[in-house]
């Protein structure tokens, strides 16, 4: 076994002295080593359960640091609900379904004109899988690269160091590891009462996937996903009708931004039913018929529709993990406990990502990975949720960072607020696509920035500049003066600082 220390050369140099076992057990040794694949026998140092955004990123950052590490994924390719079925084929679908929007709409006052504009589904949805197709690929390819090993197949927990596989070709393996990362991700939150079909009535994972254009859509869910996904299908012609049980759309979002957003919304003719609840569905003719109530009860009404999507929240997969088998403590919300190293209550088991407290976002999966992982290799990590950004992939989009307006007020912050608006921002006048608004909040006494708030087209890209400036401890007076290129949408950001500490100059 002393010949694993040796190099090829060294085993090259000595092969006279040593006898024809040594020298078969150590080629042995040295083609294993470029094996890409685990056998039952092997010992990891990390494996991870789960091939997601969180998972595999986790995997690649592990073998990274020298440790030798398998990564499980029960679907057959990598990437998650995030690449295969959600953040990925429904940001194809976002973009797709906005150009044929604005071909329609706007292009005319921009001098392109056609005599006719129509969509082309199927066209649209290949276009789509081949985006998925290509990133899975992608990422097989930076585990070759990176030599982590690839199993493909459900895993289970037989023991805090060993997890069951049944592999997609039939077969069952068992794969070890000294620290194993949970990371399998989340699930469609189901509704009582409301059985997904995935043909009439659908998860966001049958929305990508219509034949064809439903005339009526209902949305059950006000969240990210579900006003995403409307409005993907109203822009190809759906009449759109979100249902929430809650008095607000998005929740999580700053109050003043949130009523900017749905009236845009509405402007692009979707349509709010808000404190409503779903109490009933009916299934049998060719539609859908939901029977909807108010939330704090009263008269029913029934709204029909062609397809019903629901897009309620998610829920921690952990089923079928063998967690209580080992002990694995979980809270009431089904999500597993961690302290600040991701590490569970079960020496060598860790957990990362959706199945964790925490925002389920898929950027937020990969920070845990990359720190829990650290911690593994002795090293330290860290993940601020307070800094970790949220968009709304909608046109335009809504992005945020930080403390909204209701949190401050809650807890008492004294603080400032500066506006600006893109109607007074140059580039978004010159390209006609000037609705929205940048929102800055900074503590009254230091300036320091605790929240930013966009609502713009490309708000996804432009929010970074201020999660970099929470991250280090920003003033609003550090953006104002820090030259932004003329013309371009980030000076909006720029004047929203200037407001915040002094006055804007171009409004």
């Amino acid at each position: 076994m002393a010949m694993a220390n040796f190099s090829r050369r060294k085993v090259l140099s000595l092969s006279g002295s040593l006898t024809k076992s040594d020298l078969l057990r150590s080629s042995l040794y040295i083609s294993s080593s470029y094996r890409s694949f685990s056998t039952g026998s092997d010992e990891n140092d990390v494996v991870v359960l789960g091939g997601g955004p969180g998972g595999y990123v986790a995997a690649i950052k592990a073998a990274q640091l020298g440790l030798k590490t398998t990564c499980i994924e029960k679907r057959g390719t990598l990437g998650g609900t995030c690449l295969n079925v959600g953040c990925i084929p429904s940001k194809a679908l976002l973009h797709s379904s906005h150009m044929y929007h604005e071909a329609k709409h706007s292009f005319a006052n921009h001098g392109v004109k056609f005599s006719q504009v129509e969509v082309d589904l199927p066209a649209m949805m290949s276009q789509k899988d081949k985006a998925v197709s290509n990133l899975t690929r992608g990422i097989e390819g930076l585990f070759k690269k990176n030599k982590v090993n690839y199993v493909k197949g459900f895993g289970k927990f037989v023991s805090p160091s060993e997890v069951a596989v049944d592999t997609l070709d039939g077969a069952s393996t068992t794969v070890k590891g000294k620290n194993i990362i949970i990371a399998t991700g989340s699930d469609v939150k189901s509704l009582p009462g409301v059985t997904i079909d995935e043909k009439k009535i659908v998860s966001s994972t049958g929305a990508l996937a219509l034949s064809e254009v439903p005339k009526k859509l209902v949305v059950i869910g006000a969240g990210y996903i579900g006003l995403e996904m409307g409005s993907v299908w109203g822009r190809l012609g759906s009449e759109v009708t979100v249902v929430e049980f809650a008095p607000d759309i998005v929740p999580s979002m700053d109050s003043e931004v949130r009523k900017l957003f749905q009236r845009t919304l509405e402007k692009q003719k979707m349509k709010f039913m808000l404190k409503t609840k779903v109490v009933g569905v009916d299934t049998s003719g060719e539609g859908v018929k939901l029977t909807l109530e108010p939330a704090a009860g009263g008269e029913q009404s029934i709204l029909e529709a062609d397809v019903v999507l629901v897009s309620a929240g998610r829920v921690p997969y952990t089923a079928g993990l063998g967690l209580d088998k080992i002990g694995v403590q979980t809270d009431k919300a089904g999500r597993i406990t961690v302290d600040h190293r991701f590490a569970t209550n079960v020496p060598g088991v860790f957990a990362i990502g959706d199945v964790i407290p925490g925002p389920m976002l898929a950027h937020k999966a990969e920070e845990d990975g990359v720190a829990c992982v650290e911690f593994i290799a002795g090293k330290e990590g860290h993940v601020d949720y307070d800094m970790v950004p949220g968009v709304v992939y909608t046109h335009p989009e809504v992005a945020s960072v930080g403390k909204t307006e209701d949190q401050l007020k809650t807890s008492g912050v004294v603080y400032r607020v500066g506006k600006f608006p893109f109607l007074a921002n140059s580039r978004a006048k010159a390209i006609d696509d000037a609705e929205g608004v940048v929102k800055i909040l900074a503590d009254k006494e230091s300036d320091k920035i605790l929240g930013v708030h966009i609502m713009s087209p490309n708000a996804g890209e432009l929010i970074h500049e201020a999660v970099l400036a929470l991250q280090y401890g920003a003033s609003s007076e550090d953006i104002a003066r820090t030259c932004h290129a003329h013309p371009t949408m980030s000076e909006a950001v720029k004047e929203a600082a200037m407001a915040t500490y002094d006055k804007p100059i171009h409004i």
